[in-house]
């Protein structure tokens, strides 16, 4: 029989990804029959990666989140009751205007909520205006990138940032902290391309990832120690004469107070014994590195993301590295330099949907990595005592989840969770909301891995009661008779406002990269930003520093009490020091994704589960045989936080003294009801605040 109805539709991929990658929707008779690739995306190119490429089994899987809910039984019971939206929402602003109306205060309400969708619509704009209006407390979203973001922002006045599709011209290329082949994998085959063109492919990393295992070369470092090695690599270029002196000259302020103080504090037989990687190695990689251009006829590139950055010196270590590409002169070469993200690049008015005029003077703001201590009432009054979660999963993928877990179990917090299905942390919710997938609402998404703008467009109809975050705001703000001119505005309109041009410090992002970008024309698939081919941003310096250059002295760090030049922070749990904690615990964690989840996304889909397989470490045959562990061991892993139990692999996949432990499996599929965070640690970053996942001291027994 024929269809009554047939269409495609074309979408971008939500997830928190540096490829936004374009999609085709097929719908026939209202339902998604097919989900592919747009081979019409100048940058995806059709492909897509193994978690979104089954999309469908996500928006049509039973276990769904169908209808509102509210809490019958303990909290993390899962027993719960189908309401009505009416009755949902009438809860929340009741227990709301309570609170509000308490010797508490709206600063006693925290939302929460991170990448869930990247979409500035359902990701940034009427929910933060909505807390905004009501005065609940302000949450400092750290968790991923912060540190590397301030870091890069201390050197360069913006982010790390070259045109992606120009690392074709590449010839040397590091990918530093960087599983690239697997969380930015349009990239990757960019950089298989400029291989076969000539390139080395370097990566750096304490773990021999996917993207370590496809590279010409491997260099193990040990955990935290990255800003170590870049000042290394610094001193190895100036002793050696391998520096652009030109560009020092014209676009570098600092350059002899830094040279001294390299050959001063850092010599190569101290960066060798931090980052234990071979003084001899430096050496090679250094002036493979320099000479690039002369030896492989193209320039030198750092990949560098944000593994690196996930340890007390991280916001450090992504500064030391954004100087390396000055010293040796490699941003004057389209493909040369470095990047980090093209975040800042897209001029989005991000005030405009946000409203951060209406925060009431002195609103606290809340550190979202330090969840755990929020919920014991360790960070000043008043007390948190109403939770609004959406776009995350803190119960799994916050540090020190055992903590975060009991907070969730107060009886006098009132939690709200907005969701597509019954997460780890909507078990200890009083209310939950079932939430679209990106099938069934409107978003328009910048991108931090290229230079695409697009829109997406509802393929079909929200299934259930399924309703996207800007809808539940606006029923919120109605119950609470909040001004109907600040919530009554369509997504569409919310997409207009954000794509008026709005010039940044700096001129980054530069308002002119939105010429010829309109709302119409995103709908109708990726729009590139106005920025020339090859875009090169530092050719001639132009930094968006207040002095217009990449500044090795920094003035802004020294006002902040941090050291004004490049220097190395070590680890808050550092196994080098001598200290009571590294005797008793003397191993490294790092705890990078499992490649078939996206921290906890995808990790109750079927097929994502049976793809990674039971939870596991990755631990060095010398440590395994020192403790009597063979492969295939169920194991515990132990911190001063708390305790985990996987299976081991054994092998030559990391460094001896170096565990990887994989996440984020959801509480419920693990051998003991928790998953590696709660070994994890809410210490914070040097700057930035941002979270230190790895950064943490453990020991490993066979169970």
């Amino acid at each position: 029989m024929a269809s009554l109805s047939l269409k495609t539709v074309k979408g971008v991929c939500p997830h928190d990804c540096p490829d936004t990658c374009g999609f085709v929707i097929t719908v026939e008779d209202g339902k998604a029959t097919d989900f592919r690739g747009d081979k019409d995306h100048p940058f995806t190119k059709g492909f897509l990666c193994r978690k979104v490429a089954n999309y469908l089994e996500r928006v049509y899987h039973p276990e769904r989140l169908q209808y509102p809910l509210r809490r019958t039984g303990p909290k993390g019971s899962g027993q719960f009751e189908r309401i009505s939206w009416d009755s949902a929402i009438r809860e929340i602003a009741e227990r709301f205007q309570s609170i509000i109306r308490s010797e508490h205060g709206p600063q006693a309400i925290l939302p929460y909520s991170y990448a869930g969708t990247m979409g500035k619509l359902q990701g940034s704009s009427l929910d933060r205006r909505f807390f905004n209006r009501i005065g609940a407390s302000l949450l400092d979203r750290t968790i991923c990138a912060t540190a590397g973001g301030v870091g890069s922002d201390m050197t360069l006045g913006t982010r790390a940032v070259i045109d992606p599709e120009a690392v074709i011209h590449s010839r040397y290329i590091i990918n530093w902290g960087s599983n690239t082949a697997v969380t930015n994998s349009h990239l990757w085959a960019i950089m298989f391309q400029a291989r076969k063109r000539g390139a080395k492919i370097v990566t750096i990393d304490p773990y021999r990832s996917e993207t370590a295992r496809k590279s010409d070369w491997w260099i193990p470092i040990r955990p935290g120690t990255d800003g170590a090695l870049a000042l290394g690599m610094m001193l190895i270029l100036f002793r050696d004469n391998l520096v652009d002196q030109d560009y020092l000259d014209r676009y570098c302020l600092g350059t002899e107070e830094l040279k001294q103080k390299l050959f001063r504090e850092y010599p190569l037989e101290k960066i060798s014994q931090i980052t234990g990687i071979p003084q001899l190695d430096i050496e090679l990689l250094t002036r493979e590195y320099a000479l690039s251009l002369q030896d492989r006829g193209g320039p030198s590139l750092i990949r560098l993301n944000y593994g690196l950055q996930r340890h007390g010196g991280g916001g450090m270590a992504v500064r030391n590295i954004c100087c390396i590409p000055a010293i040796s002169g490699a941003w004057r070469y389209p493909g040369g330099g470095a990047l980090l993200s093209t975040s800042k690049l897209a001029p989005f008015d991000s005030e405009a949907l946000e409203r951060p005029d209406l925060i009431p003077p002195k609103t606290r703001t809340i550190n979202m990595v330090q969840l755990a201590e929020a919920l014991h009432n360790q960070l000043g009054p008043p007390p948190v005592k109403a939770l609004y979660v959406y776009n995350s999963n803190p119960a799994s993928v916050c540090p020190d989840q055992s903590r975060v877990i009991q907070g969730l179990k107060r009886e006098d917090l009132f939690t709200v969770v907005h969701e597509q299905f019954l997460t780890d942390t909507a078990e200890y919710a009083d209310i939950v909301l079932p939430a679209t997938t990106q099938l069934e609402h409107f978003d328009i998404h910048n991108t931090y891995g290229h230079f695409y703008i697009q829109s997406n467009n509802p393929a079909i109809e929200p299934l259930y009661e399924a309703k996207p975050n800007n809808e539940v705001f606006r029923l919120l703000a109605r119950a609470m008779n909040l001004e109907p001119e600040l919530f009554e505005i369509s997504d569409e309109e919310l997409a207009a406002l954000c794509l008026k041009p709005h010039a940044g410090a700096n001129g980054y992002p530069a308002a002119e990269a939105f010429t010829g970008v309109t709302l119409e024309s995103t709908k109708k698939g990726p729009v590139r930003l106005h920025l020339p081919k090859d875009y090169a941003p530092f050719v001639e310096g132009k930094f968006g520093t207040a002095s217009g250059k990449c500044e090795f002295y920094s003035k802004r760090l020294k006002q902040m009490g941090f050291d004004p030049l490049p220097c190395y922070v070590p680890p808050h749990e550092d196994a080098l020091d001598g200290s009571a904690l590294a005797r008793e615990f003397p191993l490294q964690m790092i705890t990078p994704p499992e490649p078939a989840f996206l921290n906890s996304s995808f990790a109750n889909l079927d097929r994502n589960r049976k793809e990674a397989g039971e939870p596991r470490l990755e631990m060095h045959q010398t440590d395994a045989s020192q403790r009597g562990i063979l492969a295939g061991d169920l194991v515990e892993v132990r911190s001063t936080r708390g305790k985990y139990r996987c299976r081991a692999n054994v092998g030559e996949e990391t460094k001896p003294g170096v565990i990887v432990v994989l996440g984020i499996w959801w509480n419920k599929d693990t051998h003991d009801g928790q998953n590696c965070n709660t070994l994890t640690s809410t210490k914070l970053t040097d700057l930035g605040g941002g979270a230190t996942f790895f950064d943490n001291l453990v020991e490993v027994s066979k169970v």
